[in-house]
């Protein structure tokens, strides 16, 4: 399997994600530039965390407009597993892959320590791994994070099951404790928490490793499935 990770002006966790797929997974990754237009050949794109351009604006708000976002637009409506983890989260919903938006921590600090998350959702093609309800330990490092959306959409992501995650301990403010959520078609998904710095017990904690491990046995599955 073949992952892309792609790298904007200030991404800075773009090192930890190819770490985790090519090291501790064992699959191919490689490095996409923003300005890059094409991600063919890929099964997997990586949105990872960092500051794109600086968060200026607002976060995500600039790198939306990158050359390789039509590609990762056309990778999800492909069906393709695509994963934005914090700063990726932000990207996917200012590109409108996912609804909503950030917000600013509810204390307005930055945050840097491990979270518990429960699983809300192990069905889907990121956390089939898990237990249903599963809580997991996977560190969060933000300063907005505080995922809002409308009463429409709340009650849309909760009838869908599209809500992935849920803090045990909201540390941000957001939602109905919401840490992680799909699109429609369950092949966005969007985190606060970063799963690539808990892929090892040196870091703390394998939890993150399941989830990369739940991408690679859905794509052989569907992989035996259409070859």
């Amino acid at each position: 399997m073949k992952f892309a990770v792609i790298v904007f002006p200030g991404s800075n966790c773009d090192v930890d994600m190819f770490s985790a797929v090519k090291d501790e997974l064992g699959e191919d990754a490689v490095y996409v530039q923003h300005t890059d237009t094409s991600l063919d050949g890929f099964d997997a794109v990586l949105l990872p965390g960092g500051f794109s351009y600086g968060d200026y604006l607002r976060s995500g708000a600039i790198a939306r407009f990158s050359p390789i976002m039509p590609a990762v637009v056309k990778a999800a409506n492909a069906g393709k597993p695509v994963l934005g983890v914090c700063n990726g989260f932000q990207v996917l919903l200012e590109a409108g892959l996912l609804p909503g938006a950030m917000r600013r921590n509810e204390r307005l600090k930055f945050i840097c320590k491990p979270v518990t998350l429960q699983v809300n959702n192990a069905e889907t093609m990121f956390t089939s791994g898990y237990a249903q309800n599963q809580e997991i330990t996977i560190p969060v490092a933000h300063g907005e994070g505080n995922y809002f959306c409308d009463e429409d959409t709340l009650q849309e992501l909760q009838s869908e099951n599209r809500i992935v995650f849920t803090y045990s301990d909201n540390p941000n403010g957001s939602l109905e404790n919401i840490a992680g959520i799909t699109n429609k078609a369950g092949n966005v998904l969007g985190m606060m928490p970063h799963p690539e710095r808990a892929v090892h017990t040196l870091l703390g904690s394998e939890d993150g490793l399941v989830m990369f491990q739940s991408i690679l046995n859905y794509w052989r599955k569907h992989h035996a499935l259409t070859t």
